[in-house]
């Protein structure tokens, strides 16, 4: 994978920079490092704090850069430094398909989890320069996909950053070596145990996400139209037989067509009557899901972040956080009765 930005950007010269002008160069590399402040920590939030965070310490510091390395590689030193300090002592953040079995739709909903213990949808818009490349762009959304970052998370917190840096970002050895104070086969042996770990994980780059292409929306279009009826036979018949549901922050989940329609017509029978919005999350498609109030409204329930792999939804997560999360992505909390919706699915 490449990321958007060359590494050679020309040193600023120091002396004769303006704060406007600071600020402007920053800011150019924010998607980015906020891309990879997110692969390192697994939460939109976070990795916004951590962004936020660097640009502070990058402004109070300027003064004493000396322009010995381009200006973003000095960003992802501070950047490094900023993700490993959050780490730090943190347990890794998870899905529910990777704490356990699958349960099935007879199961009790268990108590929520708390916030800390999952990872987090984040929005396209964030993280992607607008105006890139469109190869280069659907690279970078591989390197953000739900399963890749979640399986980032079981990394040391320093693997982590060498395989980001190597593998996704394309940095030579040395400069990553450079970067952490450590050397080159320091580097070298951290990569190949995180392969080893990623690999041993089941997680490989040769099922890429499916292209946003007209295939691609005709069946978005009709998992709205099923899921809005609430047709569960024409909704599954759009999930792959294997396909996993699941609802964080409970790490309950389920896999499979029967336990999904048993669920849906059980525990789950408030989304009858839902209306889906389109957005873009992690890569995938995306949608705000909202459930009938009693006035006739709808109300926000759940970010919907699908999968989809030769033509079939493959998994369907639900985060159920709607308070934090559709105020990210820009959905409302509320549809009021007769809100016209748009049916193109945002690319």
């Amino acid at each position: 994978m490449t990321e958007l930005t060359t590494r050679g950007n020309a040193a600023p010269s120091t002396a004769t920079l303006e704060p406007g002008e600071l600020e402007r160069r920053l800011e150019q590399h924010r998607a980015e490092l906020t891309a990879y402040s997110y692969r390192m920590l697994g939460s939109a939030f976070e990795s916004e704090d951590a962004v936020q965070e660097t640009m502070l310490r990058a402004w109070r510091s300027f003064d004493r850069f000396e322009g010995r390395a381009a200006l973003r590689t000095w960003l992802y030193r501070i950047a490094t430094n900023v993700c490993l300090d959050m780490l730090s002592g943190k347990e890794r953040r998870t899905r529910p398909v990777d704490l356990g079995s699958a349960s099935s739709a007879d199961s009790a909903l268990p108590d929520a989890l708390p916030e800390v213990t999952w990872l987090e949808p984040i929005p396209d818009s964030r993280v992607l320069p607008a105006g890139g490349d469109p190869a280069e762009l659907a690279e970078v959304r591989e390197s953000i996909r739900l399963a890749f970052v979640a399986a980032l998370q079981y990394l040391p917190a320093r693997q982590r950053a060498v395989l980001v840096l190597r593998e996704v970002l394309r940095w030579k050895a040395t400069e990553v070596a450079e970067l952490l104070d450590t050397t080159v086969a320091s580097v070298n042996s951290a990569l190949q145990r995180a392969r080893a770990a990623l690999s041993a994980r089941g997680t490989s780059e040769d099922s890429p996400a499916e292209p946003m292409d007209e295939e691609q929306q005709a069946l978005l279009a009709r998992y709205v139209d099923a899921f809005e009826r609430y047709d569960l036979d024409s909704l599954t018949a759009l999930l792959h037989e294997d396909a996993s549901w699941s609802m964080p922050p409970y790490e309950l989940w389920l896999r499979g067509h029967d336990d999904i329609r048993k669920w849906c017509l059980g525990t789950g029978i408030g989304c009858n009557g839902s209306r889906l919005i389109s957005t873009v999350a992690n890569g995938a498609p995306a949608f705000g899901q909202y459930r009938p109030a009693s006035d006739g409204a709808h109300e926000a329930w759940a970010l919907q972040v699908l999968e989809v792999s030769a033509g079939q939804i493959t998994d369907i997560c639900f985060f159920l956080d709607t308070a934090r999360f559709f105020p990210l992505f820009g959905l409302p909390l509320r549809l009021d009765a007769g809100a016209v919706i748009r049916r193109d699915h945002v690319a």
